[in-house]
């Protein structure tokens, strides 16, 4: 599409979580190092809310990518099941080679307990530290919840045989709060906010994603003016997916009228067509910004349509 035109390799504003376009912004930094911190001091549980968009899944994986080496690592991103299909879920993440039954029968909650430990004390005695990271953890079940704060009985003398970091919406600390699973909100050592970057990042954080998708280093990473990134920022209240998504309007639109600048009246059209931008800005305030000739959210279209004909 634009990606010839703009001298990049890939897609630079795609909504899809990838670590290598992982932005440190003030929040995101603090909810790392917190993470880093804790896991590296041994915490047992530890947590982290925020609101859809800003970025917990990018932040897991960067936070994996990190510890890479450093630690056996497990990554669970849908944990809307009942306990035992997490658990099994947990041995096959770990490696666990499932005990065997007779007749075929299903394994028992105590067989998987005793598998789970077997393989944590093993590698507890080899020195290495179990990180397991539970993305989207609003949506845990009650009873599942309680089957987590089981498991993080697991522990020797000294130390937890594994460590939990749960990732959520506020919904979660919702679900925390209710009166039986307390004893798992008590275990909770460090927890963290993500929010929303603040507008001063905006223009940065476009040019870091440029940067990273650039095919060369003479790609030019400046391409939103400094009007349009600021303007960006207040129509997407800093939520990076909701950046994201009007960034790759507005680079489909400056590639449709063949210009290698994203001016403010291309990020009033690319909110004009951005249903979630809408839901925060009425169509009257962001109609301010568009040019006469081209109101309306086709034109993103059709503009896309005309530069691949060019």
């Amino acid at each position: 599409m634009y990606l010839r035109h703009f001298s990049l390799r890939e897609a630079p504003f795609s909504i899809t979580p990838d670590s290598a376009f992982f932005y440190s912004h003030e929040g995101a930094q603090a909810a790392l190092n917190m993470l880093l911190v804790a896991l590296r001091s041994g915490e047992g549980f530890l947590k982290i809310v925020g609101e859809v968009g800003c970025g917990k899944t990018v932040l897991c994986r960067q936070l994996l990518k990190t510890l890479q080496g450093e630690c056996v690592t497990a990554y669970i991103p849908n944990p809307d099941m009942g306990p035992d299909d997490l658990l099994m879920t947990l041995m096959q993440e770990l490696g666990i080679d499932a005990p065997q039954t007779l007749e075929g029968r299903k394994l028992t909650r105590y067989q998987v307990h005793n598998a789970l430990r077997d393989c944590l004390l093993s590698y507890a005695e080899a020195g290495q530290r179990v990180v397991v990271c539970i993305d989207e953890a609003q949506a845990i079940p009650v009873r599942t919840l309680e089957s987590l704060r089981l498991l993080s009985n697991l522990e020797t003398e000294k130390r937890k045989l594994l460590q939990l970091v749960l990732l959520g919406q506020p919904e979660l600390d919702d679900k925390l709060s209710r009166p039986e699973i307390r004893q798992l909100l008590q275990r909770i050592t460090f927890s963290e906010y993500l929010g929303p970057m603040t507008a001063h990042c905006v223009p940065t954080y476009l040019a870091h994603r440029l940067a990273t998708a650039a095919l060369s280093e003479a790609t030019d990473t400046q391409v939103f003016e400094l009007e349009a990134a600021q303007l960006m920022a207040r129509l997407s209240g800093g939520v990076p997916r909701l950046v994201n998504i009007l960034a790759h309007k507005c680079l489909m639109l400056a590639y449709g009228e063949n210009v290698h600048r994203v001016n403010r009246q291309h990020v009033g059209l690319a909110g004009l067509d951005t249903p979630g931008v809408r839901a925060l800005a009425p169509v009257s305030w962001l109609s301010r910004w568009l040019p006469w000739k081209s109101r309306g959210p086709g034109r993103i279209v059709q503009n896309d349509q005309q530069g691949a004909a060019q």
